[in-house]
């Protein structure tokens, strides 16, 4: 059971939590400096949309505020849906010059606008991409429906865009995700319950 099954259907929404969210933006200094951990340069928010053309107008006009948002740092935005009925909103830092604060920022606008169209509910989490110095991938996951963060470390290529579908089972390194939790406990506001590090597999960047 993943992410998107415990959430489908509950709605004690805590709402987006910016100051929590941007947590992020200042933490990722301390994964760099200290513990070799860099930021790809890609994050996505993901959220249930709605087939209204309400929706779809308010999913264009985000896309708009994230290009604007991003200004002079390029930053550039996509969306795909994925097997489970989730939007992807995909938001890109150009090659070699990844900037955490401007995905923040475009992650941000996008919640803060789904909210304001009072779709609050429909959003699940925010997803920040990082590599360790063995090229494994660490996934940051924001729970908006919790308000707190914990790391995601898939044990194999299950969770990366080239990855086959009917790759071999989905494993995680709960082993990394816990040392992870250690060293970065005072710099992210970290889910306390471990129960509710949800696998989120298939993850687009």
């Amino acid at each position: 059971m993943g992410l998107r099954d415990i959430l489908i259907g509950r709605h004690d929404v805590k709402g987006p939590a910016p100051d929590r969210l941007f947590a992020i933006s200042t933490a990722y200094i301390t994964l760099q400096a200290e513990h070799d951990i860099v930021p790809v340069g890609t994050a996505a928010i993901v959220f249930q949309a709605l087939a209204t053309a309400e929706f779809e107008a308010t999913l264009k006009d985000m896309e708009e505020v994230v290009r604007a948002t991003g200004g002079d740092s390029a930053t550039s935005v996509s969306t795909e849906d994925d097997n489970y009925g989730y939007r992807w909103m995909i938001l890109r830092s150009p090659d070699g010059a990844p900037s955490v604060e401007d995905l923040a920022v475009g992650i941000n606008a996008v919640s803060s606008s789904i909210e304001t169209a009072g779709h609050g509910e429909r959003l699940l989490c925010a997803v920040f991409a990082f590599l360790d110095a063995k090229k494994t991938r660490i996934y940051f996951i924001y729970n908006y429906k919790r308000g707190f963060w914990y790391p995601f470390v898939p044990e194999s290529d299950s969770a990366h865009p080239a990855a086959s579908e009917e790759a071999a089972a989905q494993q995680r390194s709960t082993e990394r995700e816990l040392q992870i939790k250690a060293q970065m406990a005072s710099e992210l506001p970290m889910e306390p319950e471990l129960e509710r590090w949800f696998p989120l597999w298939g993850i687009p960047i």
